[in-house]
């Protein structure tokens, strides 16, 4: 018992494994950390976010806005002149709260960013665990309302893709109907979010049983398998639909710069 307790109380990296157990966080810190770095910048930027009929997700839905996207015009002259502004800062919070305390990136930070700890059976740089029912760790438990949020967004970025498959003909200015390589790049970053979203484990709760009780499943057994099978694989959801977000914003981002060419299928 001894020599239990002593072998619990390691230091900060200390372990008797041999395996390369720093390489998952390692690769989770670089990863996590870069988009957030690239969606900052491309938040603060207020620019190069529209190309013809494609709105990249970053900026959907464009509340305020010059671009033809927009629901409301141009920025309403209340808005004060000192505070920063650019569309994204405006909706970026629901799907950034969204992910932020999502089951599977909190343990994923948690070991990656905060070593809490940085892997099992390696010494963390604290003594003490104070859980999630203490400030600020706490507001994790509003998850499943921003799960809510998601939802709505999955629609308004459906209505995107719907959009993006009008596009006005230069030779005649007429709109109609087609289909380029950001259509397809929208309609995938809404099949992926949708599989992150649907296979949350909130979304499990909610339409597949209730307090955990498959008897009292809000859409039947059936549901409740289905995300179920979904949620398997809720790591995976969400880092493609991580990645192909940002790819999403760099797509459109490149046409409207002019470095990237949309090709038109029809």
């Amino acid at each position: 018992m001894a020599q239990a307790a002593a072998s619990s109380k390691r230091g900060f990296g200390q372990t008797e494994r041999r395996d390369l157990w720093w390489v998952e966080p390692l690769a989770i810190a670089i990863g996590l950390s870069g988009f957030v770095i690239y969606a900052t910048w491309a938040a603060f930027q207020g620019n190069n976010y529209h190309y013809g009929p494609y709105l990249s997700p970053f900026y959907s839905p464009e509340i305020f806005g010059d671009s033809p996207h927009s629901w409301f015009g141009p920025l309403p002259a209340w808005w004060p002149l000192w505070l920063p502004f650019s569309p994204a800062l405006l909706i970026l919070w629901a799907p950034g709260g969204f992910r932020f305390t999502c089951y599977y990136y909190r343990g994923s930070y948690y070991k990656a960013l905060w070593a809490d700890p940085p892997a099992c059976g390696v010494g963390e740089p604290r003594a003490h665990y104070r859980g999630e029912r203490k400030f600020p760790l706490i507001v994790q438990n509003i998850h499943r309302y921003f799960m809510y949020i998601a939802v709505l967004f999955l629609f308004i970025l459906g209505y995107d893709v719907w959009k993006a498959l009008w596009f006005t003909n230069p030779a005649t200015g007429a709109v109609q109907f087609g289909m380029g390589v950001g259509t397809l790049v929208l309609a995938m970053n809404v099949s992926l979010l949708g599989g992150y979203t649907l296979s949350c484990h909130s979304m499990r709760h909610l339409l597949g049983g209730r307090h955990d009780e498959v008897n009292k499943a809000l859409f039947g057994r059936g549901c409740y398998n289905c995300i179920s099978g979904l949620n398997r694989h809720h790591m995976k959801w969400a880092w493609f639909s991580l990645f192909w977000v940002a790819f999403s914003d760099v797509y459109v981002r490149l046409c409207s710069m002019g470095v990237w060419s949309d090709r038109r299928f029809f």
